[in-house]
């Protein structure tokens, strides 16, 4: 039995699939550990990857016998993403299969609360900026996952280092609304 078809815990039953698609992302991640590389996921229709992929279905523990809602979408990782690459720039460059209704990516970031913000330093560049974070005392840990689908719906999860805990994750639809937008245009080609 794969550990898509497990409730998961604290995840609300009416939330949407793709609300679940994405704890279940930030769940599997989590369970990772920190200072991970970006992981892209394709989501797929469960229902559509059983009657099309039996074969794949099996292999990810989707067998025509599995309880999940037919509506559910199964998040399908997929290559690491190349270094070096500009995560916009990677974007730019996908183009998914009809079969795929959308997709998902978690990656770790260091924020600053709203209040460290207005200390920063102007005109520094990006790489700059990211040093400048990077040491500062007030500085946290987030792991952000963002999906999106082909008909717009988006949302978000985003899990603190320092509150790691399924009971602690944030989710909304515009939580990072710019990786929402870059995953979106995924879509658009």
């Amino acid at each position: 039995m794969g550990m898509s078809n497990l409730p998961l815990d604290g995840a609300p039953l009416a939330a949407s699939p793709l609300t679940r698609a994405v704890l279940e992302i930030d769940e599997y991640t989590a369970g990772l550990g920190w200072d991970q590389p970006a992981r892209l996921f394709a989501l797929v229709d469960t229902a559509r990857l059983r009657a099309e992929e039996p074969e794949l279905a099996e292999q990810l523990g989707l067998g025509a016998d599995g309880d999940a809602q037919p509506a559910a979408l199964t998040p399908v990782e997929q290559d690491e993403l190349p270094g070096g690459v500009p995560l916009d720039e990677f974007l730019g460059t996908i183009a998914w299969p009809e079969a795929v209704s959308g997709c998902a990516l978690t990656l770790e970031r260091q924020m600053l609360p709203p209040d460290a913000e207005s200390q920063l330093p102007k005109g520094l560049t990006d790489e700059r900026l990211t040093e400048w974070v990077a040491r500062h005392p007030q500085r946290q840990e987030v792991r952000m996952t963002v999906g999106v689908l082909r008909d717009g719906a988006r949302e978000s999860a985003l899990r603190l280092r320092e509150k790691d805990a399924a009971t602690e994750v944030l989710t909304g639809p515009d939580l990072v609304p710019g990786l929402a937008q870059a995953l979106a245009a995924t879509f658009s080609g």
